[in-house]
């Protein structure tokens, strides 16, 4: 969350006041993640996140953040954003679109075992269905579309190994688009990006792991729910540093979506190319982020070859339902 706009406290106290969360006590700028500016903010009343949006418009922000009241309100743990006094989600700071929302409690386990992805696989499934009711309609800003668009850019980033992998999946994935069979793949919004950075879990008096919510839906869009379930197993289900499957997490993972939400015929056949287009996707925008980065006073950006090494063992090594006996 790098901070690109400078946000005053005088002009977050204000901002808070207006939204009736209290006075503001303390503001501290979040240097993890890189789309928007993001601040903790604490007031008199309680705990919150101040996100100033970078790339996405006041057009595009109500359906993120509608998104994310109507999960809050159908029970799923996500941050619930603070409307004001006429009901606006979306506020202006420096003429750019901002939000609040609450603070999840908890931490990121980010050596998760396979109590903590079968947590976040019924957590995905349940979300799934609650989405199911949403009224609103986006696309997916980072699918099909913008990789094509921005392969082109980060190419001459690339040795010629490289290239040839990128063009010869993103091949893949237009020709799987076009089939009946991924037409027909369940569709709705998804959250597109849920890595251990982006789940919190609380530690109960007993030892154990509470996942305690998620958050950062800066990301969803309407889609295909099998690229939501692939991009998280992606990164909760493989070591690292070389992405190969973890078995175990795997299958905790999957065994608990499914039992929550049954995983359809065709999406059973298509999980190892949808496990590949969920690499795809994140190697292009870290390699996109790598190379072409803007500016900004709070900055990290990821080292792309984690994905370069996910795709290759997607492609080398396909992960079935039927190897994790589901």
């Amino acid at each position: 969350m790098a901070v690109y706009t400078e946000v005053s406290f005088a002009q977050a106290a204000t901002l808070l006041s207006a939204l009736r969360l209290g006075r503001l006590t303390a503001l501290e700028g979040c240097s993890s993640g890189i789309e928007n500016t993001n601040y903790f903010a604490t007031t008199d009343q309680g705990e919150y996140v101040l996100t100033v949006f970078e790339r996405l418009n006041f057009e595009q922000l109500p359906f993120y953040l509608r998104l994310m009241k109507h999960l809050a309100h159908a029970g799923i743990i996500v941050p619930d954003p603070t409307a004001d006094a006429a009901g606006n989600l979306v506020h202006p700071m420096h003429g750019k679109p901002a939000a609040v929302v609450n603070r999840l409690r908890g931490a990121f386990e980010l050596q998760p075992g396979p109590a903590h992805c079968a947590q976040v696989g019924e957590a995905l499934a349940r979300m799934h269905l609650a989405g199911q009711s949403f009224d609103m309609a986006q696309a997916h800003l980072r699918g099909l579309a913008w990789w094509n668009d921005t392969v082109p850019l980060v190419l001459p980033h690339t040795t010629p190994a490289q290239s040839d992998l990128l063009q010869a999946e993103l091949a893949h994935q237009n020709t799987l688009a076009t089939q009946a069979d991924w037409a027909a793949l369940p569709r709705g919004p998804i959250h597109a990006d849920l890595f251990r950075d982006n789940v919190m879990f609380e530690t109960l008096p007993d030892g154990a792991a509470r996942l305690s919510g998620f958050f950062d839906f800066y990301f969803a869009g309407v889609d295909t729910l099998l690229f939501d379930v692939a991009v998280a197993v992606n990164d909760w289900c493989v070591h690292f540093p070389d992405a190969s499957t973890d078995p175990a997490r795997s299958q905790a993972f999957l065994a608990a979506y499914n039992q929550i939400r049954p995983l359809t015929p065709h999406e059973r056949r298509l999980l190892p190319d949808a496990l590949r287009a969920a690499a795809l996707r994140f190697w292009i925008s870290r390699l996109w982020d790598w190379h072409l980065p803007r500016q900004a006073s709070m900055l990290h950006a990821h080292d792309p070859g984690r994905f370069e090494s996910a795709l290759r063992q997607r492609i080398a090594h396909p992960l079935t339902m039927e190897q994790l006996a589901l």
